[in-house]
């Protein structure tokens, strides 16, 4: 059964980064986590797009695809871990430079987030609450039932875990949500986080 958050990315849909002078404030870094098929590219996507038409300077940066550009980038934890301290960084340089980031990525592990936290000053986690099952019965790309069938190793929710984030800034469960009413939240948290002060 579809979805509104059955969605694929679209190729060639990473933005370039500009060059910034460094006399901006410091952004906000929206950083959706949750299991594959929960709808947080989804969300994510629109809350970029809707950045983007308010004139936002914003950077989407997106698991599926940084993996497209790296794909020797593996799924251990280790690996994981690795990969998502790297674009953490990349994150909060971009934050530190005036650019809003719009961040998607099941990152399982609260070490994981807590590193990129700590780098982002105007840190919002967001968590795509989804429950396993629903996710599975989504299953758009097909990696659940392959992982059930043994033939992914070291799949989030099947045979690696999910550590569930203690303190969201947003927790969105897209059961009870519509995207319309998921992103609209996500944006009345960005304006909280923009206006925030630095210490």
């Amino acid at each position: 059964m579809s979805s509104p958050y059955d969605v694929r990315m679209p190729a060639g849909s990473a933005q370039t980064i500009e060059p910034a002078d460094g006399t901006r404030p410091t952004a906000p870094v929206l950083w959706f986590t949750g299991l594959s098929g929960s709808g947080k590219s989804t969300i994510a996507t629109r809350v970029h797009q809707e950045l983007l038409r308010r004139g936002v300077d914003v950077e989407y940066l997106d698991g599926d695809a940084l993996r497209e550009v790296f794909p020797q980038t593996g799924f251990t934890r280790e690996q994981r871990e690795e990969h998502l301290h790297r674009t953490g960084y990349m994150a909060s340089r971009l934050a530190a430079h005036g650019v809003t980031v719009v961040a998607s990525f099941v990152s399982p592990y609260r070490e994981s987030r807590e590193f990129i936290r700590a780098l982002c000053p105007k840190f919002a986690e967001i968590y795509v609450a989804t429950p396993l099952e629903e996710c599975e019965r989504r299953d758009v790309k097909g990696l659940y039932a392959r992982a059930r069938r043994g033939e992914i190793r070291n799949f989030t929710g099947i045979d690696d875990p999910y550590e569930v984030p203690d303190h969201p800034e947003l927790s969105l469960d897209t059961r009870a949500l519509s995207v319309e009413q998921a992103v609209n939240q996500v944006l009345a948290l960005f304006e909280d986080q923009r206006s925030w002060k630095q210490l």
